[in-house]
């Protein structure tokens, strides 16, 4: 993987994980006494399925890679850029009710469920653009760890000021990604 590949999948982690980050942020408010221990169950529950959906993805996007091979980067492009534009209608949308318990386990896998499936999205491009996936889900998975301790730690401390700016810059982060891959195809291949 070369410097320029890891930068890209680094900033698609860091694009994908808004959605665990503001999450993680609400668990902090909500349990303003979490423990560490409470803390990393839940940022290793955000992280494990935002790492595990990529890998479906990918795999899905393998099997039918050969016939698509022609418009790959368009393909990538447009998923990324429609993920993209989702992020940012969501940063509009009015909070939910925050009365949950973040460490109940069903509330958990929810949680994790709904803020990674734009992460599947994304695996399903990883199979047009020919990354190597592997090393890809463990970046995905440990940024999406680190930024949900920070998350829960902000939360905790500061309370949720930076929510919604945080998905509007998530989702232009991957808007911009689709178009650094559409470029590099269409002027560089």
């Amino acid at each position: 993987m070369t410097i320029v590949e890891f930068i890209t999948i680094f900033l698609i982690a860091v694009g994908l994980c808004f959605d665990s980050f503001a999450v993680s942020v609400s668990s902090g408010l909500m349990m303003k006494h979490i423990s560490f221990l409470q803390a990393m169950r839940i940022s290793f529950s955000l992280a494990f399925f935002q790492g595990v959906m990529p890998l479906i993805g990918w795999f899905a996007g393998k099997r039918i890679s050969d016939y698509l091979a022609n418009y790959d980067h368009w393909i990538a492009f447009g998923l990324l850029l429609i993920i993209g534009i989702r992020m940012l209608l969501e940063s509009r949308k009015k909070d939910e009710d925050k009365t949950f318990n973040p460490l109940n386990i069903w509330y958990m896998i929810y949680m994790s469920l709904a803020t990674s499936i734009d992460a599947l999205i994304v695996g399903f491009s990883f199979a047009f653009i020919n990354t190597n996936i592997y090393i890809s889900i463990l970046i995905i998975g440990a940024v999406t760890f680190i930024s949900a301790m920070l998350g829960i730690l902000f939360g905790k401390k500061a309370g949720i000021l930076f929510g919604k700016k945080m998905e509007i810059l998530g989702g232009l982060i991957l808007i911009v990604i689709g178009f650094k891959i559409l470029f590099e195809h269409l002027f560089f291949t």
